[in-house]
């Protein structure tokens, strides 16, 4: 997709993302996606082999979302994930480095879902827990401990899930990380990914042992918590740790190395939802092949291969490697209307 900054070939990308996973990496209110002075905003999408699947979500200023497949109303959201996988990569995601540890778990929450739909789930439950939690911290009731305790068993239980799916899923992209990381810097680095929960754990991913150090470390900082008015331990405070020869990329990293990171990350995503679900996730890439150079523009164009779709959004042919211009089909977004490409 060609065409100026501002004409709409990331909004399309981001309809994409939407449809495959619900989530937005640019907004997190359905608001913000709706176009000012309207009451909703409609995406449609038919996908599959025979293009026989379709995918539809409506996002309303009042009352919520509604989400259909093949015309049904899905009362769980989740339900529509699955039919449409992408892995995305975008200038934002340069700030994976250097950016907050809430970019990083988003991130890796991404990935957790592409593997596993139902992961949408547990952290929209978890979000709930733990937003009634800290509501009735702030409230002075005369049973307030006992209403603590039972919030603090089902946020154990939905933390450690996600913890151990976290904690899973990391370990599994390491070691396609890291050789993409060695290749793209041509030998010179290598790359370690260190999982830092938010809840001090004991024991190798055993969830009766994690669950128990939750409960417990959330009984500990109550008192503190109270203060606060929020929760000071579980998920919610994950992070992970980006090395470069065992020190973190975000203080010895240079701007190009922190580029063949974030793209070793992302064809490390890619190679791990192919291998686990079978089907090769749609690529999209909004305007990031001007920040590669020409080498690691076709050590991409080669990881892709033939095997994958790609959505690819530029503002001129040139920042597209000749290869990749040969076999692509080019449109242009004028306006966010797709046009033939002059």
């Amino acid at each position: 997709m060609l065409g100026n900054n501002g004409e709409g070939k990331s909004n399309l990308l981001e309809a994409v993302e939407l449809l495959a996973s619900l989530r937005s990496h640019r907004c997190s209110q359905d608001r913000d996606l709706i176009q000012r002075g309207e009451t909703n905003s409609r995406l449609k999408a038919l996908v599959g082999d025979e293009a026989s699947d379709e995918l539809a979500i409506e996002l309303r200023r009042q009352g919520g979302r509604r989400v259909q497949r093949n015309g049904k109303l899905l009362e769980r959201h989740a339900d529509l994930i699955g039919p449409l996988r992408c892995v995305g990569f975008s200038a934002l995601d340069l700030g994976l480095v250097r950016g907050e540890p809430a970019g990083r778990r988003d991130w890796l929450d991404r990935v957790v879902q592409q593997l596993e739909p139902v992961y949408s789930e547990l952290l929209s439950r978890y979000g709930r827990l733990l937003r009634q939690r800290s509501q009735l911290l702030k409230r002075q009731l005369s049973n307030r401990d006992e209403l603590l305790d039972a919030f603090d068993q089902q946020l154990a239980v939905i933390g450690t899930r996600l913890h151990r799916r976290r904690h899973r899923a990391l370990k599994r992209l390491e070691p396609l990380a890291a050789p993409w990381q060695e290749r793209l810097s041509g030998g010179r680095e290598q790359l370690q990914l260190h999982y830092q929960p938010g809840t001090e754990l004991d024991g190798d991913e055993d969830e009766q042992v994690w669950q128990q150090c939750l409960l417990e470390q959330l009984q500990q900082q109550r008192p503190q918590e109270a203060r606060l008015g929020y929760c000071s331990v579980g998920p919610q405070r994950d992070d992970v740790a980006l090395l470069l020869g065992g020190e973190p990329a975000r203080r010895l990293g240079s701007a190009g190395q922190q580029r063949c990171l974030v793209l070793a990350l992302k064809l490390a995503e890619l190679e791990l939802v192919t291998s686990l679900s079978g089907v090769p996730p749609l690529l999209l890439l909004d305007d990031v092949l001007a920040e590669l150079d020409p080498q690691r523009q076709q050590l991409l164009l080669e990881a892709v291969g033939e095997g994958h779709q790609c959505l690819v959004s530029a503002t001129h042919l040139q920042s597209c490697v000749a290869d990749w211009q040969h076999r692509a089909q080019l449109v242009e977004v004028r306006a966010g209307a797709l046009l033939p490409a002059a």
